[in-house]
């Protein structure tokens, strides 16, 4: 596909400001997308908005289908009668500039509770709507969710065999016993998608799309395994034989384990990929063009031993290839696609996004070093059917990659590191005063059709607003800004880069 010129900001809601501890779909969101109009950019990309589990990674969710409740604004419960508003009177205190999960999410859980409560007892007309269309994901998720907190929060494998192997029984007795809490389940997704169908309509109007991202894999610890086990290489008690990841990178000499289950693609090419599609069309209900995590791993992907406590022993094993694009594209017509192409990419895996014309990565941070790579990612090599970044959720902010020396940021020495950095200083002609703004400019500036600015970069902001370190557990994906971070001199001086270089 041929992507409109444009540019636009890479912001996850959670990092929006809120006195409620977490960035939700409320007031700021609309705040955010009024700046964005305003900045003269027309596109807001997001990371996954799923029920976060494991270490609160978006890539690490509960489900593929649901929405994540701790983005749900309070604000707009109370308006609409659900909550007390006395009940954010007494909000804690929290950090104004990262979110405290440990202590958000038993408070706000609660008050989830409450509103999901006093909704039940007079629903409004449109949650039996909204149930009967989602049924087919809406029903399982929401036994998997009360059952997960009957069980003090265990994995799915540790449940009773006859409820873990989904008896149907078992299932049954259940959906007696936890009605109440299946129920509120249903309403947090129902005031979510709600929510979030408001704040993509008001984008819309404001000539805002939103970019969302779509994971390759889903967790192991979710619904989605949970229900399609079939579909997964799993052991007779559920557990995973092999486990993704990728080889040693940039990030991390021995690897990512990332510890996802592995597909049995054999499995759901049997089913024509319906449970692919399905995924498909739910993301394009919610979002106008989608971020391919992982793009290479459906060519080949990184399969590790579950047994293995690093990626270093893995191999590579071939995917489904162009096979799942062609049924999804006779399924559902154009695929407004941006394949996340990074890490070790080969001549198959491009042919296949060539094959379908979707736009690959650029990430101006990897353009100054010595590998292979490299050269692709420096402007004057960019093809026009690229997403260029300066940085993105995995990569420390540009301020924070020009000072990295000493850092420990990556594998790199210390000696690489300031002879890249010798090298972007020529290429891009700077003294490293005001680099972000640099990083921005050379990006409208370039060919590319498409720019997305990582939030932190457009405020300048150093490693300590890093949104993930990757192959890290913990301490990551808590970064927020303030509200008045975000300076009146910002939107005139994007608009003006925006309309020297048609975007």
């Amino acid at each position: 596909m041929r992507f409109p010129r444009s540019s636009g900001i890479l912001l996850h809601p959670t990092s929006l400001p809120s006195p409620h501890g977490i960035g939700d779909l409320g007031p700021e969101a609309r705040r955010f997308v009024d700046f964005l109009a305003d900045a003269g950019q027309k596109l807001w990309q997001v990371l996954p908005l799923g029920p976060t589990g494991y270490g609160e990674s978006p890539y690490q969710c509960f489900s593929a289908w649901a929405g994540n409740p701790l983005l749900i604004s309070l604000e707009r419960l109370a308006a609409q009668g659900w909550l007390d508003t006395s009940a954010l009177a007494e909000t804690p205190k929290f950090p104004d500039n990262r979110v405290d999960f440990e202590r958000l999410i038993p408070w706000k859980t609660q008050l989830l509770e409450s509103a999901a409560s006093r909704f039940l007892e007079n629903p409004v007309s449109g949650f039996d709507a909204f149930c009967k269309a989602n049924q087919h994901w809406l029903d399982d998720f929401a036994l998997f969710m009360a059952l997960k907190a009957r069980h003090q929060g265990a994995e799915w494998t540790r449940w009773e065999a006859d409820t873990r192997d989904r008896d149907p029984k078992s299932l049954a007795r259940w959906q007696a016993q936890l009605a109440a809490p299946i129920a509120a389940q249903k309403f947090l997704q129902f005031a979510f998608f709600e929510q979030w169908h408001e704040l993509r309509e008001y984008a819309r109007k404001h000539g805002v799309g939103i970019m969302g991202d779509l994971p390759i894999y889903v967790s192991h610890d979710s619904a989605d395994v949970w229900v399609d086990r079939q579909y997964f290489q799993l052991d007779a008690h559920g557990n995973s034989t092999v486990v993704s990841g990728v080889p040693p990178d940039y990030f991390s000499e021995t690897g990512q384990l990332w510890g996802n289950p592995i597909y049995r693609w054999d499995e759901l090419a049997k089913d024509g990929y319906g449970w692919w599609l399905g995924r498909f069309r739910a993301t394009f209900e919610m979002v106008d063009m989608i971020r391919l995590d992982h793009f290479r791993g459906f060519e080949a992907y990184w399969e590790v031993p579950a047994s293995e406590r690093t990626a270093v022993k893995g191999r590579w094993v071939k995917g489904p290839g162009a096979d799942l694009f062609r049924v999804a594209r006779a399924k559902l017509g154009d695929l407004p696609f941006v394949a996340e192409n990074l890490g070790v990419i080969t001549p198959e895996v491009e042919a296949i996004r060539e094959e379908f014309g979707f736009p690959g990565m650029a990430v101006l941070q990897f353009a100054f070093g010595t590998d292979a790579q490299a050269p692709t990612f420096r402007p004057h090599n960019y093809p026009r059917e690229v997403v260029a970044y300066t940085g993105t959720h995995d990569n420390d902010t540009t301020v924070g990659w020009w000072g990295a020396t000493g850092s420990g940021e990556s594998t790199r020495s210390d000696a690489d590191i300031r002879k890249e950095m010798d090298f972007a200083r020529r290429y891009l002609n700077t003294d490293g005063k005001e680099i972000q703004w640099t990083f921005i400019r050379t990006l409208e500036a370039s060919v590319a059709a498409t720019v997305l600015i990582q939030m932190q970069d457009l405020l300048g902001l150093g490693t300590e607003a890093r949104m993930n370190q990757p192959a890290t557990v913990g301490g990551n994906w808590r970064w927020r800004y303030r509200a008045g971070d975000l300076k009146p001199e910002f939107a005139p001086r994007l608009r003006e880069m925006a309309e020297l270089y048609d975007r």
